[in-house]
């Protein structure tokens, strides 16, 4: 499986960007996608991520209303919408997955995830 994600750049406080990953080697009909962020000097955080089936999508609180996780089956692509974006959403996202069987709690964690693409950087200027 690999993962292939873009879309990031500078953009001004309050902006918006889109995410992509693209996956291949895999498709969507199981397992999690997932994103995450590193700021520099931190730890990397969940983000966003849902489960293949049920459609089951949790996000960390720091981004709720502001971001969206989708996806798309046919280009087995996953988005990141980001809106209203601050300063502090600065960092390097990384999209991650696994075609394991995940339960929904454990979509946040880091260690659920075995595939991880190399991360593209954004960054919220003010």
């Amino acid at each position: 499986v690999q993962l292939q994600a873009s879309g990031g750049g500078l953009v001004q406080v309050g902006g918006s960007l889109r995410l992509s990953c693209a996956a291949s080697g895999r498709t969507f009909s199981s397992g999690i996608m997932g994103w995450f962020r590193q700021a520099p000097g931190k730890e990397r955080e969940f983000v966003a991520g849902f489960r293949s089936s049920g459609g089951n999508t949790v996000y960390a609180e720091s981004v709720k209303g502001r971001f969206t996780i989708s996806r798309d089956n046919a280009k087995i692509t996953v988005y990141l919408q980001m809106h209203s974006l601050k300063p502090e959403d600065t960092a390097v996202y990384y999209c991650a997955t696994t075609p394991k069987r995940i339960i929904v709690s454990a979509i946040p964690s880091q260690t659920s995830y075995d595939f991880w693409g190399q991360g593209t950087q954004v960054t919220v200027s003010s």
